[in-house]
Parts: structure tokens; sequence; C-alpha cells
């Protein structure tokens, strides 16, 4: 082969090879367009319509300003309502943390029967939320429900508890709700960890005389702290964006005093019809969300 055959013969390679690296990337071309535009499109929208006058009587699609962010910060109850989801927040994702860490340390040996059960302990996790918070406003119904008939039962009185109307029960029973449905989604997560957890770190720790809970907090947790800060970061944002439970159990009462934030917006935009406000809660929501996420990565990759 001559020389000039070798260069047609590596030119014709190189061109096959960026052919084929292009086509690979037309075949992806669609499904990210779709995913960008899914993903994009309603996040560029509410920035769009903030700016703008839309509400149910007026269509004013000129330039409107900054003034309903102005009226966002002066709007009590939007920060009530972000409140009242940090409130839950703060509470269940902890909770179900633990619950879910002390299951899934509790099933890490072996146990005759554990398919079974993990795959009893996951079932509220695929029952619609909408389904739960129906169910768990029956469980507490005053009169019918079971539970008052069963601390009626206990105590020998007759307790007539509102329990999703009275303040001092209300939150009580949207967290049960909330964490009876989602901490085995922490456990299953967790117990995937502690399953690939090297077994000659805990050996070794057990040779130098380390105890069972000094082993578990101090090999164990650092080994697996990457998947439960995903576990953590999920369930974190699932829980900002909490609707179905709270609005099937009590719509946000006793008037509002468990409306959280994406309640707020849905009556604000789907009730009052006030679209430009709405679009300007949920783009500042956004830009919250995306700062928490980000510090909150590169906290993790600092630590390591």
């Amino acid at each position: 082969m001559t020389i000039a055959e070798a260069q047609a013969a590596g030119g014709f390679r190189t061109s096959a090879l960026l052919q084929d690296n292009r086509f690979k990337y037309w075949l992806i071309a669609p499904a990210v367009f779709v995913m960008l535009l899914v993903g994009l499109f309603p996040i560029i929208y509410s920035l769009v319509v903030s700016f703008q006058y839309v509400t149910m009587m007026d269509q004013d699609y000129s330039w409107y300003g900054f003034g309903w962010y102005e009226w966002m910060f002066e709007d009590d109850r939007f920060w009530e309502s972000l409140w009242h989801t940090a409130l839950i927040t703060v509470i269940a994702l902890p909770c179900e943390l633990f619950l879910g860490l002390l299951l899934a340390r509790l099933f890490l040996g072996p146990l005759r029967g554990k398919p079974i059960f993990i795959a009893i302990i996951l079932l509220p996790s695929v029952i619609c939320p909408i389904v739960v918070g129906a169910v768990w406003r029956l469980m507490f119904d005053t009169r019918y429900g079971p539970i008052t008939h069963f601390l009626n039962w206990v105590s020998g009185a007759d307790i007539q508890i509102t329990w999703v109307v009275d303040p001092n029960w209300v939150y009580p029973v949207i967290l049960v709700a909330e964490i009876w449905q989602w901490f085995p989604f922490m456990f299953l997560i967790l117990l995937a960890g502690l399953s690939n957890v090297d077994t000659d770190l805990t050996d070794a720790a057990a040779i130098d005389g380390a105890g069972f809970w000094t082993t578990f907090w101090r090999v164990s947790l650092p080994a697996i702290w990457p998947v439960m800060f995903i576990a953590i970061l999920i369930r974190g944002l699932d829980l900002v964006r909490i609707f179905d439970i709270v609005f099937v159990v009590t719509k946000g009462g006793p008037g509002t005093m468990t409306e959280t934030t994406p309640i707020y917006m849905y009556i604000t935009g789907f009730h009052q019809f006030e679209t430009s406000y709405t679009g300007a809660m949920v783009f500042l929501i956004i830009v919250l969300l995306s700062i928490i996420v980000v510090a909150a990565l590169r906290r993790v990759e600092i630590s390591r």
C-alpha cells in the first residue's frame, strides 16, 4: 500500500468515526428535546408570566415589572405557608431517616422470609398519596375512626377529639400519614447501602475492640453517607412540594394553619386565577431550591 493510499484509508476511518459520533447524538436528540421541553418550558413560562399582569379579570401581557414580587414579599400568607412547609419537612425528614435506618439495620442480617417482609413494608410507598390521605382521614374520624374507638376502649372513657380540625392534633395527623407512607422509601435505599458496606471494615473494627454501636456510627454510616445524602435530598425536595396528603386530610385548615406553599399556590392559581402571582411564587421557590441543592452538593464534594 502506498503512502497516499494509507492516508486516504486513515482519512476514511476518521470521517466514518466522526459520522458515527454525530449519529449517536442524533439518536438521543429527540429524547433531550422532549426533556428540555417538559422541564424548561414551565420554568421559562412562569418567569415570563411573572413579569406580566395576567389574572382572572385582566390579561395584560405587557411588561408589569417586579410588582408581583413586591406583593409576594408583603404577603404574610405566603410566608406562613413557607413556615408550615418547613415545619413538616424538619420533623418528617429526620423521623423517616431514623425509622428507615433502624429498620434497615434490623433487616441487615439473615432472616427467614426476608423478601416477603420487605415487600410488605414497601407497600405504603406504592400507594397514591391521595389514597393515603383519605385512608388516614378515615382512620382519625371522630365518630367512625378505629383510632378513636381504640382510645375509648383503652381509656374506658368517651374521647371525642376532632383530629383534623383541632389545632393541637392536626399536625400530628399529617405527620403520621406522611411518615407512614415514606419511611419505607428511606428503608429500602439505606438497606441497599448497608448491604454493600465492606465486611472487612466492620470485621477489622470488631477485632480492634469496637462495639456494635461504635462500629455502626464510625464505620457503617460514613461508608453509606453518599447514599444517605441522596436519600435525604430526594425526600427533602419531595417534602417541600407536599400537597396531596395535606390537601386530602385538612385542605390547609383549620383556616390556613396547615396550608403549605404548594396548596397556597394551587389556591392562588386555580381558585383565584392570579396566574402572574402564581408564576412569581413558582419561580422564587425554584430559585431557592436550586440554591439549596447546589450548596448541599458542593458541601458534600468538599467534605470528601
